[in-house]
């Protein structure tokens, strides 16, 4: 591949257990667009949930055998809902689990990569659930639970989220601007990546007198797309490589 070929970034898949239009969209991005990237950073809920590298599905193994196929190394960051993606799925699927925040060196410069839920400081409950679910304790005991019950439970949480996600104003789940520009001050990078939100865009800002960005990745479950990173900087793009359209983008 070229020494400038692009690095791209993907997140918020939600990908079911079995295969599905999702799937088929994500599997053509990985024969397409990812096989002349420099780099490949997913940026969690690859899956709708995760209950364990024990409790794969058919989708995730078809997902797992395209990924292992590329060329360029895939760096994963866990989301909110697939926190649980361990070393053995990650071996399988030839990605390197990485730290939240990522620092990384893009072609277009340095550049912070995460999930992006613990930006959403003002969603008190989902911090709090964030924290539990994230703590070494609470990971032992639920994969220490039989898989019907692992499966049930996630099933259950799937459905009180959507529920408490319905009943929140869009201020309150998008990010928290003194969390975002503190994010800039701690990682003293010019640009800040990450998903969560479903609210894809590329903000221009100004941080401690600094011009900075802050690119928010789609969801594939509403309108699929990615961000491309070429030394020209950051540009989002649908599936067929075309320009997000202008309509979907957030202000």
């Amino acid at each position: 591949m070229s020494e400038t070929a692009p690095a791209l970034v993907i997140s918020d898949l939600h990908l079911e257990r079995e295969p599905g239009p999702t799937l088929n969209a994500a599997l053509a991005f990985l024969d397409g667009p990812a096989r002349a990237a420099s780099a490949l950073y997913i940026l969690g809920d690859l899956f709708e949930y995760w209950v364990g590298d024990d409790a794969s599905h058919p989708a995730a193994e078809q997902l797992a055998a395209a990924l292992s196929a590329l060329e360029a190394p895939v760096m994963f960051i866990h989301g909110n809902r697939d926190f649980l993606v361990g070393p053995d799925y990650a071996a399988r699927a030839g990605m390197t689990l990485a730290p939240e925040p990522l620092h990384a060196t893009l072609p277009c410069g340095p550049a912070l990569l995460m999930h992006g839920d613990s930006l959403c400081t003002d969603d008190s409950e989902h911090m709090a659930f964030r924290q539990m679910v994230r703590s070494e304790a609470w990971q032992r005991d639920f994969l220490a639970q039989p898989l019907e019950q692992r499966i049930a439970r996630a099933e259950t949480m799937r459905e009180a989220s959507r529920h408490n996600g319905q009943m929140k104003a869009a201020a309150i789940t998008d990010v928290n601007g003194e969390a975002v520009a503190a994010t800039f001050r701690d990682g003293d990078v010019p640009l800040l990546i990450h998903g969560h939100t479903h609210r894809p865009a590329i903000h221009d800002l100004e941080v401690a007198g600094q011009p900075r960005q802050r690119c928010v990745l789609p969801a594939w479950d509403e309108h699929p797309g990615f961000l491309e990173l070429g030394p020209e900087g950051p540009v989002l793009r649908q599936l067929d490589e075309t320009p997000y359209p202008a309509h979907l983008l957030h202000a």
